[in-house]
């Protein structure tokens, strides 16, 4: 008999009937399906063979939905309960579609995998409380199908993503992954790390009060910090540039702006100057040098040139600062 599902309940899945079992197949082979197609709709511009991988296994996941309905008709008839994965405690849940458009193409596939995965969990459990032969036939063979779909993943792969369109979709992911963040990232850590170096170490030798220069390095770094987050969401909105979300964008070159600054203003906790001033020295080293290996690393910019525009560039703004502290 159906077991009617309270408002605001869950129940657990041990309660539930042979035909509540397969009212619950049903949706969740539909909301994958959906959520496959939503994957494609969300990689097709960008990824146009992996939007046909998962075209294809929203195909695999309905058919397995349309198996289920017609075993529901069988045994019965027409009208099939509803119950859903949050009706059920302990139950797997998928996320709303809206966060898809979040997640780079590596996560999307491993997302899909592990969906996969909870499917096969899911069916193993449901064999183990249904009696029905043939039923009990059905969702044993659905398991080992969903078993199955790393290889008609790997199939479809062959399928649609030959070497060389993987090749590309790689690339397109990598150039998209250094618009949306290195780039605004590097150029944030490049302004907060250089520009701050000329007033933080004049305030620190005009003063030799660790304090004062702390909070001075602190409100120079907080403040360009919201500063170049808001211009670089402003001045773009990433439509016609193909730079991605100026929502990230602004986060990214923000935030990286703020600890390029705070890197050497921290030290400045330390109460004795000269060596609060000593550490800052070292910490501006280190920063200068990974601003030139994230140059040379994701720009492709040639070492010794990253080295030249960047650590000695710093170099000489840092001389500046002590020349102007010591004035």
């Amino acid at each position: 008999m159906f077991r009617s599902i309270l408002p605001g309940s869950k129940r657990p899945f041990s309660s539930l009937s042979e035909r509540e079992i397969l009212a619950l197949a049903i949706s969740s082979e539909e909301d994958d399906a959906r959520i496959y197609r939503s994957y494609a709709e969300h990689l097709k511009a960008q990824f146009p063979q992996s939007a046909k991988v998962f075209e294809d296994m929203a195909e695999v996941e309905h058919a397995h939905r349309n198996m289920l309905i017609g075993m529901h008709q069988d045994r019965f008839g027409e009208t099939i309960p509803l119950i859903r994965r949050e009706h059920v405690s302990g139950f797997y849940e998928r996320k709303p579609d809206w966060l898809v458009k979040n997640l780079p193409l590596e996560k999307i596939r491993a997302q899909a995998e592990e969906m996969e995965q909870q499917a096969i969990r899911f069916y193993d459990e449901a064999v183990k409380h249904v009696t029905d032969a043939s039923t009990r036939k059905l969702l044993g063979d659905l398991a080992e199908a969903e078993r199955g779909h790393e290889d008609i993943a790997g199939m479809l792969d062959g399928k649609h993503l030959p070497d060389d369109a993987k090749s590309e979709e790689e690339e397109t992911a990598k150039r998209q992954f250094i618009l949306t963040y290195v780039q605004p990232g590097l150029a944030g850590l490049m302004d907060g790390s250089v520009s701050t170096l000329a007033p933080i170490f004049a305030a620190a030798f005009a003063t030799q009060d660790t304090w004062q220069t702390f909070l001075i390095g602190l409100s120079a770094s907080v403040g360009a910090g919201i500063s170049m987050g808001f211009t670089e969401a402003a001045h773009d909105d990433g439509k016609l540039s193909g730079r991605g979300s100026p929502l990230k964008r602004g986060l990214a070159s923000g935030i990286m702006t703020a600890i390029g600054g705070l890197g050497h203003t921290l030290p400045y906790l330390i109460s004795h100057f000269w060596t609060a001033t000593a550490v800052a020295a070292v910490i501006v080293f280190m920063e200068l040098w990974a601003i030139a290996f994230i140059q040379n690393r994701y720009m492709e910019t040639p070492f010794l040139r990253a080295v030249f525009q960047v650590v000695l560039g710093g170099s000489l703004v840092l001389a500046a600062g002590i020349l102007i502290g010591n004035g």
